[in-house]
């Protein structure tokens, strides 16, 4: 299959969309879910916060373009890319939000790397 540059610039998209997704719902629950609220209290709570409300629309976007994306290449093609996002959330976590990253992260997430390239490339 012959896949375009376009086609690979919205694989690129929903990834980095699902990855920002992660790490906006992440910024918003940090400061923690607040058990001591009635049910409905609580719901409001978390689903009312900015970066929830980003990171579910980031996360439709990217299904959105996911469920396009998958009407022109193959599954197999595009899955590989979606491990970008592992990638890009341990890099944002630790550069944006000052998540510790250390050597056995660092070595997960080139061995993740290193497997995107060896699947995208046959």
């Amino acid at each position: 299959m012959n896949v375009r540059l376009p086609l690979l610039g919205l694989i690129f998209l929903s990834v980095g969309l699902n990855a920002a997704a992660q790490l906006f719902l992440r910024a918003a629950l940090r400061s923690g879910i607040p058990l001591d609220l009635r049910p409905a209290a609580l719901v409001l709570d978390v689903w009312l916060r900015p970066g929830v409300i980003a990171g579910i629309a980031c996360y439709g976007l990217s299904l959105l373009l996911t469920l396009f994306v998958l009407s022109k290449a193959d599954a197999s093609f595009v899955y590989p890319f979606l491990g970008l996002g592992f990638v890009i959330v341990a890099v944002g976590g630790y550069v944006l939000l000052g998540e510790p990253m250390n050597p056995r992260k660092i070595a997960g997430t080139l061995i993740i790397a290193a497997g995107i390239v060896v699947l995208a490339g046959g």
